[in-house]
C-alpha cells in the first residue's frame, strides 16, 4: 500500500514530534496492518487520542480500514466513533462485530450515543440501542424525540445536582459515595423541590469552601437556562456570548432534564462556521470522504444556479453587441470590472454573514453598516478608477475610454458594496440561510450592473 502523504509545511515539520500521528507511526500502523502483526498494532495504536485514531480512519482507504478494525478488535473505543466523520461513520460502525460496537458503546456519555445514532439506518440504530443498559436506551430514545438540531438532542442525561438547601459539606458526601458521577463536569446544579434550576456551584468553590457554608451563598452570577427545544446554534451563540462552561437545560414545565457543557456547544460553533464556509462557495456539506457520486450531487445545484446567472450577465453583453464591435478594447477590459466588482462584493457578503451569525449585524445597525458599505465601495471605486483611467490611455492612446472604465469601476464597487451587505440581510429577513447562495446573487448583481455601466457609458460617449 502507498505511504499516505501528511507533510504540513516545514513550518509544521518543527513540531511533528508533538503530533502522535505522524508520517512515521502511520507507516508503522500499516506496516502492522499489512503483516496482521497485532502486537505491533496494539503498541503504535496505545499512545493515540481517539481524536488521533480517527484521523487515521478517515485519511486511509476503504479496504485498509476495514483491515485494521478487524485487527485492533475489541480495543475499538466508542470515544473513536464520537471523533469521527458522519461520511464514514456508518461504514466503520457496520464492520464492527456486534460485541465490540457494544463495549463501545456502554461508556459513552448519552449526549455522544445520541449523535452517534440520530443519522444511522434502523438496523445499525437498533444494534447500538439494544447494547445499552434500559435506563440508558429510554434516556436515549427520549432525546431522539426532541427536533432535530435542538438542545434535546444536543445535551447529556447524565446531571450532577443537589437540594437548594444542602451545604457544601453535603455535597462533598454526596459526590464522595454516590455510585456514578459523570466523567467530566464542571457544576452542581441547585434545585427547588419541583425539579426547577435555581442557580450552579462551580467545583473549585465546592472544594474551597468550609463544609458549614451553604451551596446557595456560592452560586455563580451568571445563570442560564436553555429550553429543550431551542435550536442548537443559539445554544452555541449563548455559550460563546456569556461565557458559559456548561448550562441546565429544561423542559416545558421549567423542570431539570439535562445539561449541556462547553465542549459540545463549542463543537457546535465550529460545525456552524464550517458550515457557512461550505455553503458560501456552494459546496454544500460535503466532505473530503464523500464519494465522487455524493460530492458531485452537492455542488451540481448551485453550479447550475450560477449557469443560469452568467447567461443573464451575458444576455447583457449581447444587448451592446455592436458597440463591442467598434470598440474591441472594449472586450478586453470588460472582465476587469467585472472581476473588481466580485471581489469587493465578496469582501462585504464575509463580513455580513459573518455578522449575521454572530449577531452582531441587527435591525439596529443595519443602515449604518449599509452606507459604511457603500462609502467603502466609493473610496475603493475612486482609487481604482484613476488607476485605470490611466491604463485606459496609456494603452489605447486617449483619453475618453480610460474616463468610461473608470466610471465604470466607481459605480461597480459601489453596487458590490451595497449588494454584497444587502442580500444576506434580506435573505436572514426572510427566514433564509444568508450563506446559502449569497455568492451566486451578489456575483449575479456586480456582473449584471458592471457590464451593463461600463458598455452603457461606452455606448454613450464613444459610439
Amino acid at each position: 500500500m502507498a505511504e499516505q502523504d501528511y507533510d504540513r509545511g516545514p513550518e509544521s515539520e518543527r513540531d511533528e514530534d508533538d503530533y502522535p500521528l505522524n508520517k512515521q507511526a502511520v507507516a508503522r500502523i500499516i506496516e502492522a496492518v499489512d503483516t496482521g502483526d497485532r502486537d505491533l498494532l496494539l503498541s503504535e495504536m496505545e499512545p493515540l487520542h481517539a481524536a488521533d485514531i480517527a484521523d487515521l480512519l478517515e485519511q486511509i482507504n476503504s479496504g485498509d480500514r476495514r483491515a485494521l478494525i478487524a485487527l485492533y478488535g475489541r480495543e475499538f473505543d466508542g470515544d473513536i466513533l464520537s471523533e469521527l466523520d458522519e461520511s464514514i461513520r456508518e461504514e466503520v460502525i457496520g464492520l464492527l462485530t456486534p460485541e465490540v460496537l457494544a463495549d463501545a458503546v456502554r461508556d459513552l456519555d448519552s449526549d455522544d450515543v445520541v449523535d452517534l445514532v440520530e443519522d444511522l439506518e434502523g438496523g445499525q440504530q437498533a444494534t447500538i440501542l439494544s447494547a445499552l443498559e434500559d435506563s440508558d436506551r429510554i434516556a436515549v430514545q427520549q432525546s431522539l424525540t426532541y427536533p432535530e438540531y435542538s438542545a434535546g438532542r444536543l445535551m447529556q442525561r447524565e446531571v450532577v445536582m443537589a437540594p437548594e438547601h444542602w451545604c457544601v459539606g453535603d455535597a462533598i458526601d454526596y459526590m464522595r459515595h454516590v455510585e456514578e458521577l459523570p466523567e467530566q463536569f464542571y457544576h452542581m446544579i441547585l434545585v427547588d423541590p419541583r425539579l426547577h434550576p435555581v442557580g450552579n456551584v462551580t467545583l473549585g468553590r465546592i472544594m474551597g469552601a468550609r463544609r458549614e457554608t451553604a451551596l446557595k451563598d456560592l452560586v455563580e452570577d451568571t445563570f442560564h437556562t436553555i429550553r429543550v427545544t431551542r435550536d442548537e446554534g443559539d445554544v452555541a451563540y449563548m455559550f460563546n456570548q456569556y461565557h458559559l462552561i456548561s448550562a441546565p437545560v429544561v423542559d416545558e414545565d421549567d423542570r431539570l432534564v439535562g445539561v449541556i457543557t462547553i465542549d459540545d456547544a463549542m463543537a457546535v460553533l465550529d460545525e456552524e462556521h464550517e458550515e457557512d464556509i461550505m455553503r458560501l462557495a456552494g459546496v454544500g456539506e460535503g466532505g473530503l470522504n464523500d464519494s465522487v457520486i455524493e460530492t458531485s450531487k452537492q455542488r451540481v445545484p448551485w453550479l447550475a444556479v450560477n449557469l443560469l446567472t452568467a447567461i443573464l450577465a451575458s444576455l447583457v453583453i449581447a444587448q451592446f453587441e455592436a458597440t463591442i464591435t467598434q470598440f474591441v478594447a472594449l472586450a478586453v477590459l470588460m472582465p476587469i470590472v467585472a472581476s473588481m466588482g466580485g471581489n469587493a462584493a465578496t469582501q462585504s457578503l464575509t463580513v455580513a454573514v459573518r455578522a449575521l451569525a454572530t449577531k452582531d449585524l441587527t435591525g439596529s445597525n443595519v443602515w449604518r453598516v449599509l452606507w459604511r458599505e457603500i462609502m467603502v465601495g466609493m473610496i475603493n471605486g475612486l482609487i481604482f478608477a484613476a488607476t485605470m483611467a490611466i491604463v485606459g490611455i496609456v494603452w489605447f492612446g486617449g483619453p475618453e475610454l480610460g474616463y468610461v472604465i473608470a466610471a465604470a469601476m466607481v459605480i461597480n464597487l459601489v453596487v458590490a458594496g451595497l449588494a454584497g451587505s444587502a442580500i444576506p440581510v434580506v435573505m436572514d429577513r426572510m427566514g433564509i440561510d444568508p450563506a446559502l447562495g449569497s455568492g451566486t446573487f451578489v456575483t449575479t448583481v456586480t456582473d449584471v450592473v458592471g457590464f451593463f455601466a461600463f458598455l452603457g457609458l461606452a455606448a454613450v460617449f464613444l459610439v
